[in-house]
This record gives structure tokens, C-alpha cells and sequence, in this order.
């Protein structure tokens, strides 16, 4: 297929790359006969939508990129790799790009794929997605032959091919986007991949099925069906009886079983995601830099690591995970309580304080649990946290909001940075001008940072960004505009006779070349 990669990926929580294995799918003699191949795998959160211009969510990413395809793939060895572009070049002054395209591939509905399909997808995606700063630098998209597409630019962009290959710039059917009427948006995704969107039962599950006009090698399975299992043992109790064949999050307290039962295999791997709580900086309790700092002393994440998490993971270090380019260590931010409420009494809350805490249930591994714990170690400092839980659809309408109708306190919220650059795990999350619909939901502003942050995206030298990013990331850990908790590791776990199953960093579970023996 178009990854052409089976890959069994050993990642370590300090690696700064990643390393792969790979060989051909070619090469396997099963043929699909001894096995039905219908894969199913279970998820904790629904999607809560499917259309580019909506994603927010890994979730959706994992379900869609087997439907719709990006220009670029960011491979699990951490290099872009040719998809629906087979080349991408910059001129010398570093203001266009120039994508050539791949030749005889279809949409799904029989559209061609072309460069003016290009050109409507992107320019879609920069008028109205909440991910838009990912081509921020983009002045005009041009078609210049039918396979050759030019991207103008404001300025340099460093990031632009790894942003190219986020799974939220994927591409559609123009066809099908013309189709929608004002205001709507795409329910099933009709791209290039190698899946064919098959139908949304909400609540329950999402199917494909095989495109056999794939432009690649089709795919050994007929289906796959992603089912949405919100609590974690029954995602266990599922796949132990064979209703799935994998299950992503395993509960921590199932690894250790698991791997001693026959005919099921548990994968680890790390992940590019930080959990983080947030603070509502728009209120006036969290406008004073000690309260922020002081929550943050009060939090024992390596507590939380080793007992809900069992080791799985590590205390966050900086607002992005080790293996990202451009990353400092700056913390953790130590348990510290005497200082937690010396800091609190500074700020004038020595009596503490109350405040409402708002988190999903069945996003994140544990995090039920790790809420539950952040309320009982704020009680140690006089911080009474109400919880507030909340489907994940429902949250993410809730949370990501404007200020001004904003009812969170403080928020439960993770960021992968799918490109592996800092401009994507810094620039969403702290620059002023990304408050919602976009990702700064703390409407964290500093002058200085959001500098920094605009001068690393449009500068070349590798060594220079990295210098900005350092500075930015430790005014950032000194403002403390999150409570910062941990970096989240991923455990999932597959049954023995689903082979080529890729568990990518970035937590997607890609079954184009999985089959069932």
C-alpha cells in the first residue's frame, strides 16, 4: 500500500526520533481465506465529526485517514513520505512550494484528484477550520498544470510540509463538498484511501469498507469497523471474548494480566501528547501568576504516574514531549505543598478558594481517575474543585469556546503535536491570536512569546529556531498557563491473529495493511 510499511515501532520515552522496523505487506502469503476480514477495534471518545474543517480530536484523525488522504505522510520513523504528492519542493527564496501530484488516483465517488481538487480542499481548510494556523503563512494556492500545485507564501515556512501531512488536511471529494448544503458539514469522508466510508451508527460505531479501486494495493480486509467503548474494562471484557480484535488505552491495572493471556498481544508505545489542566485566565482568580504556579506545586504527577498510570508515562518537563524538534526541559514543576499554599497566601487566598473543574470521561487514558486525584490534592492546599464530567463531544463544545461564554474554571485537555515540530505543539496552544474555535481555551497572551513563536515558524535555520523555542517554552512554564501533568505514554492491546496493525506515535491504530490469519 501507500505506506508499504508493517511495522512493529519501539519507541523509548527519551528518544528524540523515533525508530521503526518495516518490511513489505507484499511479501506475506496469507490470502485473506482462512479468516473473515472483518477487523473491529475498539475506542474510548466518538468523534466529534469527520469533516476537516471541524476535526478536533486524534480520534478523529485515527478514523478518517483511512478514508481520506493528506498530500504528505509522516511515517513512524518520523520522515515525510510521498502520499498524494510525490514530491514537494521549495524555490530558492523559500516563498512557494511546488507540489507535484500522483496521476490516475480517484475519489471515492469517481472525481479525479487533481491539483484545482487540491486547491479547493486547502482553501477550504484555511477560510474555515479551527486548525487553519497550520498554513497561517499561505498566501494563495495555484493550480499551475493539472498535477502540479504551487502554495504562495507571506513569508518563509519552516513547518509547511510537516503541516501538509496532518491528518486534518486531508482531501476530499470536491464533488462531494459541492454537494453540502450552507452551513453543513461532512458526515462520511469521501476521499482517495483505501477505505470507503460505510456508515455512522452515533454512539455506537463507525464502518468502512474496502476500496478496491485504490489507487495502492487494496487492502486484505474487507472491513473495518472503529466501535466506541467509553469505560476501559469493557473495552478489556470486548476484546477478551472476541467481540474486537483491538482495544486502544488498556487500563493500567490490566497490562500485567494481559500479557500472560494467550492470544493476546499488548503493545506499548510512547506518544507525542502532554495532559494538561488549564487555566480560564480571563477569570481574576487565575490572572495572578502565583495561584497558577501554586496549583501546579500542588500536584504530585509523579504520583499520579506511578500509581493510576503504573509507570506508564512521565511528569511533564515542558509543554511539548521530548521527541519533538525545538523541545527544552524546563521542569517538572516538583511536589511541593508548604510552597503551594505559601504561594496561595502571597496571592491572598489563604483560606484557598472554590472552582469548578470540567473533564472528559473516556478520552483519555484514566482520566476519571487522574481528575479524581487533582481533586484531592487542591483539598490539601484549601482549593475545593467541583468536578464537572462530560461526554467527549459534549466537552469539546463546552470547553473550546470563546471567553465570554466560557463556564470552566480550570479544564482537562491533551495536545498531541502530530507534526513533530514545536510551531504545531506551541503556536495553537499559546499564541494570542489562536483563542477559540481555535486551541488557546487558557487565553493565555504574552507580547514576548507570541514574537517568538511568529519569528521560529518563518525562520530556516534549525539552530536559530531551536533557540527561540527555548526562550518561549520557559516563559511559558514560568506564566504556568496549564497545571502541566504528564506525557502520556499508549498502551493497546491487539489479538494474536491481527498481523500488521501499525500503533503510530502519533495514537493513530492504521489497519491499511492489517489483515486476520
Amino acid at each position: 500500500m501507500r505506506k508499504g510499511l508493517l511495522v512493529i515501532l519501539v519507541l523509548t520515552l527519551a528518544a528524540a526520533l523515533f525508530l521503526g522496523g518495516c518490511g513489505d505487506n507484499g511479501n506475506n502469503t496469507n490470502d485473506g481465506t482462512d479468516a473473515a476480514q472483518d477487523l473491529v477495534i475498539a475506542i474510548g471518545a466518538e468523534p466529534e465529526n469527520l469533516d476537516p474543517i471541524t476535526m478536533m480530536s486524534s480520534p478523529a484523525a485515527t478514523i478518517s485517514e483511512h478514508m481520506a488522504e493528506t498530500l504528505i505522510y509522516l511515517d513512524v520513523d518520523g520522515t515525510l513520505q510521498p502520499q498524494l504528492a510525490t514530491s514537494w519542493e521549495p524555490s530558492e527564496d523559500d516563498m512557494y512550494w511546488d507540489l507535484t501530484l500522483r496521476e490516475g488516483v480517484e475519489f471515492h465517488d469517481g472525481a479525479p484528484f487533481n491539483a484545482e481538487a487540491v486547491k479547493i480542499n486547502l482553501d477550504r481548510f484555511m477560510e474555515h477550520a479551527p486548525f487553519a494556523f497550520l498554513l497561517g503563512e499561505v498566501s494563495e494556492v495555484e493550480v499551475v498544470e493539472e498535477y502540479l500545485v504551487r502554495i504562495h507564501l507571506e513569508r518563509p515556512f519552516a513547518p509547511i510540509a510537516s503541516h501538509l501531512s496532518h491528518s486534518f488536511i486531508a482531501m476530499q471529494s470536491p464533488d462531494s463538498l459541492e454537494k453540502l448544503a450552507e452551513g453543513d458539514f461532512v458526515e462520511g469522508p469521501v476521499g482517495t484511501g483505501p477505505f470507503v466510508y460505510d456508515g455512522w451508527e452515533r454512539g455506537q460505531q463507525i464502518k468502512m469498507v474496502r476500496n478496491d479501486n485504490y489507487w495502492g494495493d487494496a487492502p486484505q480486509l474487507e472491513t473495518v469497523t472503529f466501535r466506541f467503548i467509553p469505560e476501559e474494562g469493557s473495552r478489556v471484557v470486548a476484546l477478551e471474548s472476541g467481540e474486537v480484535h483491538a482495544i486502544m488505552a488498556v487500563p493500567p491495572s490490566e497490562i500485567a494480566r494481559l500479557q500472560g493471556v494467550d492470544g493476546i498481544d499488548v503493545v506499548e508505545e510512547t506518544s507525542v501528547r502532554v495532559i494538561y489542566l488549564g487555566f480560564n485566565q480571563d477569570l481574576e482568580l487565575f490572572e495572578d501568576v502565583r495561584v497558577r504556579q501554586a496549583l501546579n506545586y500542588a500536584i504530585d504527577k509523579e504520583s499520579i504516574v506511578n500509581t493510576i498510570f503504573q509507570g506508564v508515562g512521565s511528569p511533564s518537563t515542558s509543554p511539548i514531549v521530548p521527541a519533538i524538534f525545538g523541545y527544552t526541559e524546563v521542569g517538572p514543576y516538583e511536589y511541593d505543598v508548604e510552597k503551594a499554599r505559601d504561594l496561595l497566601a502571597e496571592a491572598g487566598y489563604e483560606d484557598g478558594f472554590e472552582i469548578e473543574l470540567y473533564h472528559p470521561t473516556g478520552r483519555y487514558p484514566q482520566d476519571a481517575a487522574v481528575a479524581e486525584a487533582v481533586q484531592a490534592m487542591l483539598a490539601e492546599v484549601g482549593v475545593e474543585a467541583e468536578l464537572k464530567t462530560l461526554e467527549w463531544g459534549t466537552y469539546l463544545d463546552t470547553v473550546i469556546t470563546e471567553p465570554e461564554n466560557a463556564q470552566h474554571d480550570i479544564f482537562m485537555l491533551g495536545w498531541g503535536t502530530m507534526t513533530l515540530d514545536a510551531d504545531y505543539g506551541l503556536y495553537a496552544l499559546f499564541h494570542s491570536s489562536q483563542f477559540p474555535p481555535s486551541n488557546n481555551v487558557s487565553y493565555y497572551v504574552n507580547d514576548e512569546v507570541d514574537a517568538l513563536l511568529d519569528e521560529a515558524r518563518v525562520t530556516a535555520d534549525r539552530a536559530e529556531r531551536e533557540a527561540m523555542y527555548e526562550e518561549a517554552i520557559q516563559t511559558i512554564w514560568e506564566d504556568a498557563p496549564w497545571i502541566f501533568l504528564y506525557d502520556e505514554g499508549q498502551v493497546n492491546a491487539v489479538r494474536s491473529n491481527v498481523q500488521g496493525l501499525i500503533h503510530h506515535p502519533l495514537e493513530n491504530l492504521s489497519a491499511w495493511d492489517a489483515w486476520i490469519e
